[in-house]
């Protein structure tokens, strides 16, 4: 392994990914002159730019440094990738993400959460109550933490909070003194091949543990018993009858936050806040809590720390939360986490009509999860659907998001392009305005029915007014997908809010 203290000048490709922007920000912030390329400019990338590091857009070997001596990639970058052919065909020292973040953590004490859903969320819960409470901690996380709008932060304590990716058993290269597992469902199928090879993953993880580490475990995962850890927990929901180690219990719901004690056999956190929506969310802090509690920090702290998390860039993240109208965006892009997310957010908003808008991520995905997609997506009253985001991918034959509208409920699903799901979504506020005013106001005006019943029944949604009077009548709009689909957040959010 190359000792990264002699290096000087790196280069990323793909250096907007959520991985990797967090590791050109660690050597930035160590001095070092920090490059990279991406194929698209987002607000992570202007961001990072303004941190003082170039980035550039076109696959473009003049723009490519040749004095680099460290090119660092993401394995979601195509094998034929122009530059980063070049480097490889002269001998520079090439090196993937994980590699990387492998030695940065070699000599700290480490906290890695990994699970094939909720690692991003619990990953910023416990560094954010690391770093609230005063702990301190380096965090490498794979969400862009609201709290501080960044995802790394670095600290004097040799303590880092790692997000650990499974994908291409990426995890496997490091080391935790605590790890935590949040699931172990199949995912990332092209490259596992098998659900059992997934699990035997995660497994294969559990045994990185150093000498007398904690492992955390979400409660009643297949396979559970496999996993190893020389002090082994597991955590859930204790109100829906598991008999876990450490518990959620007397979960209480108000005006979207959560108040909630959680419960062991050896201690108790009573009146815990969560200003933040899902009911899965609460299970994923009570493992945060647990860490932090393992790590002694005091309980009071703990609780402050919590009821100030603000959540994560999309997840669960409220866009517009007013009486009348709720935008959530979300990065779900597996089925089960699709289910959370909807079930989560219909919990919260039970007297409203949810439409949900999905981009599926990856053809491969989409081929394997296809019938879990559909059933996901039917706890819905109304979906768009958007073309497939291919990422890595090259189109597959046969291969569509129609796949997951035809298997769902009869003509429930919309299938639209960007552009024309835009213009569809301001027909309809537009239309639904206008039947509110002749109908004495109400359904006018942002809020109130903005988005019209003539358009749901086109949509094939029959049978459910959008125009429901009352003054308390809330409408749920879901954006949810881990592609591109971010970028139509704000003007989804203009649309919908009548500017």
């Amino acid at each position: 392994m190359v000792d990264l203290k002699d290096i000087r000048k790196i280069y990323f490709i793909g250096i907007g990914g959520i991985g990797m922007s967090a590791l050109a920000r660690y050597f930035r912030g160590q001095d070092k002159e920090v490059s990279g390329y991406d194929k698209t400019s987002t607000v992570l990338t202007r961001q990072l730019e303004k941190e003082g590091i170039a980035v550039h857009y076109s696959e473009d070997l003049s723009l490519a440094p040749k004095d680099a001596q460290l090119i660092i990639y993401t394995p979601a970058i195509p094998k034929e990738h122009m530059e980063l052919l070049y480097y490889q065909e002269h001998g520079y020292t090439i090196l993937k993400r994980s590699d990387v973040l492998g030695a940065i953590t070699n000599s700290s004490f480490n906290i890695c959460v990994a699970g094939t859903h909720g690692k991003t969320t619990i990953t910023t819960m416990i560094a954010h109550v690391l770093r609230h409470s005063g702990y301190g901690c380096n965090a490498f996380l794979g969400g862009i933490s609201v709290n501080y709008n960044s995802n790394f932060w670095s600290d004097r304590r040799n303590v880092c909070v790692v997000e650990a990716d499974e994908y291409d058993r990426s995890f496997l290269k490091l080391h935790p003194n605590i790890a935590v597992i949040t699931a172990m469902d199949a995912d990332h199928l092209d490259i596992y091949g098998t659900a059992r090879e997934v699990e035997q993953a995660f497994i294969d993880f559990s045994r990185k543990l150093k000498p007398e580490g904690l492992l955390l475990s979400k409660w009643g995962m297949t396979r559970s018993a496999e996993l190893k850890g020389d002090i082994h927990q597991t955590y859930s929901l204790g109100d829906q009858g598991p008999k876990a180690d450490i518990q959620a219990t007397k979960i209480r719901m108000q005006q979207g936050s959560y108040t909630f004690d959680v419960k062991t056999t050896d201690w108790q956190l009573e009146d815990v806040v969560l200003n933040m929506g899902g009911m899965h969310n609460v299970e994923n802090v009570t493992a945060a809590i647990a860490v932090a509690h393992h790590l002694g920090i005091a309980d009071e702290k703990i609780k402050s720390a919590v009821a100030a998390f603000r959540g994560v860039k999309r997840r669960f993240e409220y866009i517009i939360k007013k009486p009348g109208l709720v935008f959530i965006d979300d990065y779900a892009h597996h089925p089960e986490e699709l289910r959370a997310l909807i079930s989560g957010a219909r919990g919260l908003f039970p007297d409203m009509k949810c439409t949900v808008i999905f981009q599926p991520h990856l053809f491969s995905r989409t081929r394997d999860f296809a019938d879990g997609f559909a059933a996901s997506l039917d706890l819905a009253d109304e979906v768009y659907l958007l073309p497939i985001y291919p990422a890595r991918e090259k189109p597959m034959e046969g291969v569509t998001s129609e796949l997951i509208a035809e298997k769902m409920q009869q003509g429930k699903a919309v299938i639209d392009g960007k552009e024309a799901l835009l213009e569809r979504l301001r027909q309809r506020v537009r239309k639904s305005g206008e039947a509110g005013a002749e109908r004495g106001g109400v359904g006018s005006g942002p809020g109130r029915g903005g988005l019209g019943r003539e358009a749901a029944e086109r949509g094939g949604v029959t049978g459910y007014d959008w125009l429901a009077s009352g003054p308390d009548r809330l409408e749920l709009v879901i954006t949810a997908g881990a592609g591109d689909i971010d970028t139509l957040v704000e003007p989804i959010k203009n649309i919908l809010e009548g500017n």
